[in-house]
């Protein structure tokens, strides 16, 4: 369809009112799985309810009117006003999160400390002391549904990962303490399930007393308000820093950060199944779109009109800029985050796509909204800011 030619107002009209028709259609596809969620549970506790992904969790279930308690560090009047209760206090305090956890029947743990960059006390205490504090508040108080939010960072070795499964073992060797304490607190999560084990026949059933877990890992979420990989693809193109590393340009999976949330739902109510085959697992998911990174930044760039990146650094070189970087950092003692690390040149120059027929078949996972479409969203957002 030819692009109209009018002024700005009108395109800004159109995408307006696209993002407004697909937001529509999402919400009615998440009605029937919020309708048997809301069966299922009285009280949904969130942890890290005023991050990206766990405010659009707390908006899907607050659709349904589902009773929802909000865990985090910050302020977030958003949140109260959506009618989510909210209770401030870190996950690392065990008594504060308990209280807090009190009369919850169903618990989302989103919080972690993400990002390539820190010490690793920085990194285990908020991720794997934090998990191992939601698992025992969750054993301690009855609860008995914990879903959990991974990522596919705890398999990525520094190689290609085409087309992989859930199959693909945990990495040896770690590029960062994030991934590192991510694929310990997974371990944590499902193991907590071990008295829960998805039956293997008809005969066998699932003990509806212990905790049931399963660990979803999202790749590179996104989508309007995202404070992470949006922002810092615009800030260095402006800035004329932008670059794609390697010669080659490899695919990616990424995730429209409705659809996260809603794969958060199917898992959540997959939970409260008997025989449920999701218990103890952990799943890949993601917009089944494998992309080019090249082709996903310029669809960013493109939502504010922004040109397409074209400058390009060698895998070897970026690797070895990561690598200075991270040295002189530590040996100057600074905190902030190094443009380049060895982790984000390997990220930049391998393929991360993943076979997610895992989630479409135990708790009937697809992606409700498009690349497409989801660009259109964010488009419409930047638009309005």
């Amino acid at each position: 369809m030819k692009k109209d030619t009018q002024s700005s107002n009108t395109d800004s009209y159109t995408d307006s009112d696209t993002s407004s028709a697909t937001t529509a259609s999402f919400n009615q596809a998440v009605k029937a799985p919020l309708s048997e969620l809301a069966e299922q549970s009285q009280n949904v506790f969130v942890t890290g309810a005023g991050g990206f992904l766990g405010k659009a969790i707390c908006r899907l279930l607050r659709l349904e009117n589902i009773k929802v308690t909000g865990f985090a560090r910050g302020h977030y009047p958003e949140l109260s006003q959506m009618g989510v209760t909210m209770v401030q206090g870190d996950i690392t305090d065990f008594d504060r999160l308990k209280e807090a956890m009190q009369s919850c029947d169903l618990v989302f743990h989103v919080a972690a400390k993400a990002g390539v960059w820190g010490s690793k006390d920085d990194y285990f205490k908020p991720n794997v002391q934090g998990a191992e504090n939601i698992i025992r508040a969750c054993q301690e108080l009855a609860i008995t549904r914990l879903v959990y939010t991974s990522t596919p960072s705890v398999t990525f070795a520094g190689i290609d990962e085409a087309g992989i499964d859930e199959s693909q073992p945990y990495a040896d060797n770690f590029l960062n303490y994030y991934a590192e304490s991510k694929a310990l607190a997974e371990q944590l999560v499902l193991a907590a399930s071990h008295g829960a084990a998805s039956p293997d026949s008809a005969t066998d059933s699932i003990d509806d007393k212990q905790l049931k877990t399963v660990a979803l890992r999202p790749h590179l979420i996104w989508g309007p308000n995202d404070p992470h990989l949006v922002p810092r693809v615009l800030e260095r193109a402006r800035a004329g820093k932008l670059k794609l590393v390697g010669k080659e340009d490899k695919l990616v999976d990424t995730i429209y950060v409705d659809n996260a949330a809603y794969a958060h739902i199917l898992a959540a109510v997959a939970l409260a199944k008997p025989k449920a085959t999701c218990i103890g697992k952990a799943y890949f998911i993601s917009n089944d779109e494998p992309i080019t990174m090249a082709a996903m930044l310029n669809n960013i760039l493109n939502c504010v009109d922004l040109p397409p990146v074209t400058k390009r650094v060698p895998s070897s070189v970026a690797y070895a800029v990561g690598a200075t970087l991270e040295w002189l950092y530590k040996l100057l003692n600074k905190k902030q985050e190094p443009i380049m690390t060895r982790f984000v040149a390997k990220q930049l120059s391998t393929s991360h796509y993943f076979d997610i027929s895992a989630a479409k078949k135990d708790f009937g996972y697809k992606p409700l909204i498009t690349i497409e479409a989801g660009m259109q969203q964010l488009k419409a957002s930047l638009i309005t800011k």
